[in-house]
């Protein structure tokens, strides 16, 4: 792998996704964003890059469905990665978002006039480009401004370090975040929804934090997951990956997932010299 002081962005995903509103955030952001870039044009584009004194520093490719040739895709994907340090972000959607979307907008979906076989081909053709995706961003639950801030958390100024790690909480009952790199469940500890006073805190309170660390169980699972963090962030880097996101899930996403986000985002930041985002996905629910 040549060192490639230039960014290289490739967005790609489902359509009514999300992808036109990460390609404008990326244009905010200082990239020079082409979306739909005919594959025979690639080579051309990224050679204008490299070779040239350009304003060409910050590009972001928009690909997807419309491409059609999906080995060509995942073949230029991978040249992209491997050679230039592209980092591949993938944006997705339940099936259900994906066709209300659709219906509200009235818009024709690239993969064919039925729209819910259309998503599910475009799925299942673009899944394998996922596979090979840096970073996947699942839209579900997601509006507009926290796509925006999703993006912004990755590319922005000083989002260059080896590894971005974003430590998110969730509640089990609202479903699994589906991007996520690791999930645990941290239901088996005391929970400060049942004391009087504590339901109405978050778990970013202080009160709320020293009651779910007061149980020896919150502990232990911290000592365990700085070691297993610690034995698993320089392997992951060893190998090119360039985003993390752990997740840590309570029943509602309130009180002890936030809790252990905030202790362990904190310690993170300083111990390590990786950009960490904090979010909360169900703390307002």
């Amino acid at each position: 792998m040549v060192g490639f002081s230039k960014s290289l962005v490739v967005l790609t995903g489902l359509s009514g996704a999300g992808k036109s509103i990460a390609a404008s955030t990326m244009e905010d952001l200082g990239y020079y964003t082409i979306d739909n870039l005919p594959l025979m044009l690639f080579d051309k584009l990224v050679e204008l890059m490299v070779n040239f004194e350009n304003d060409l520093h910050k590009v972001a490719l928009v690909i997807d469905s419309r491409s059609k040739n999906i080995d060509s895709v995942l073949e230029k994907i991978a040249l992209l990665k491997e050679k230039y340090e592209a980092k591949i972000v993938f944006i997705h959607a339940s099936e259900d978002v994906i066709l209300k979307r659709y219906k509200e907008t009235r818009r024709k979906h690239p993969m064919g006039e039925d729209l819910m076989d259309a998503i599910l081909a475009e799925r299942e053709m673009l899944w394998p480009v996922r596979e090979q995706a840096d970073l996947a961003i699942d839209t579900s639950q997601l509006n507009v401004h926290q796509l925006k801030a999703r993006i912004e958390d990755a590319f922005s100024e000083g989002a260059d370090s080896d590894m971005i790690i974003t430590i998110q909480s969730f509640g089990f009952k609202y479903g699994l975040p589906q991007d996520s790199d690791l999930v645990f469940d941290v239901r088996f500890l005391k929970n400060p929804y049942f004391v009087e006073g504590l339901r109405g805190m978050t778990g970013i309170d202080s009160e709320v934090r020293d009651y779910v660390f007061s149980d020896n169980a919150a502990k232990k699972f911290f000592k365990k997951l700085k070691d297993l963090l610690g034995f698993l962030i320089p392997n992951y880097i060893r190998e090119g990956k360039k985003f993390l996101t752990v997740s840590i899930g309570c029943t509602g996403g309130k009180h002890r997932s936030v809790a252990n986000v905030e202790f362990v985002a904190g310690y993170l930041e300083k111990k390590t010299t990786h950009k960490v985002n904090i979010r909360h996905r169900d703390i307002d629910r």
